[in-house]
């Protein structure tokens, strides 16, 4: 069943490398690397475990070829969080004209969540955005049906809100990253 929902989307700017406010590295043992020839595969799997929860689904439709000639693409870079030597997490960098980087997307998995790791993955991507001297601008948007947590730690990092829109939306039940699953049913904490 479909239904529709009021969602607010909030666009979020960094402007100056010197505007991030770098996380405290959580007490846990994690990794952060950028997958440098990532399969549509791996994608596919973090976009979903990542955004089952948060009504990710614009790209649910994407066959492996249109995977594969995304993440060919030289301006996309993608960074993942790792516990245990198991993805817990990743961020999709987009590189744009005029020295522009778009976070794409954002995000941890149910078990990572609550931990300190989404400060530090957020920290880290946004300092590989700013590498390349020629970039003058980190922006990101979120909206009222990603994790709660999500503005919160955008505003805390850094990012200015420069814009907010409000729309009705057409909206089928989040799935978690598997058709069926029900996060909040069967998630029971860390």
């Amino acid at each position: 069943m479909i239904l529709e929902r009021e969602v607010t989307t909030w666009y979020l700017e960094m402007t100056a490398r010197d505007e991030l406010v770098p996380a405290r590295a959580p007490a846990w043992e994690h990794r952060l690397e950028r997958a440098r020839r990532p399969s549509a595969a791996f994608a596919r799997y973090l976009y979903t475990a990542v955004g089952g929860d948060w009504h990710w689904t614009d790209r649910l439709g994407w066959s492996k070829a249109r995977w594969d000639a995304h993440l060919q693409r030289e301006a996309v870079e993608l960074y993942t969080l790792q516990l245990g030597g198991a993805p817990a997490g990743f961020a999709e960098l987009e590189r744009q004209p005029e020295g522009n980087v778009q976070l794409v997307y954002f995000g941890l998995m149910p078990e990572a969540m609550g931990r300190g790791f989404g400060g530090r993955l957020l920290s880290y991507a946004v300092e590989c955005a700013w590498l390349p001297a020629a970039t003058r601008r980190v922006w990101v948007h979120t909206c009222s049906l990603d994790a709660p947590a999500a503005l919160i730690n955008y505003r805390s990092r850094g990012f200015s809100l420069y814009e907010t829109r409000a729309r009705r939306v057409p909206l089928l039940p989040a799935t978690g990253p598997w058709p069926g699953w029900n996060h909040d049913a069967t998630y029971q904490g860390r």
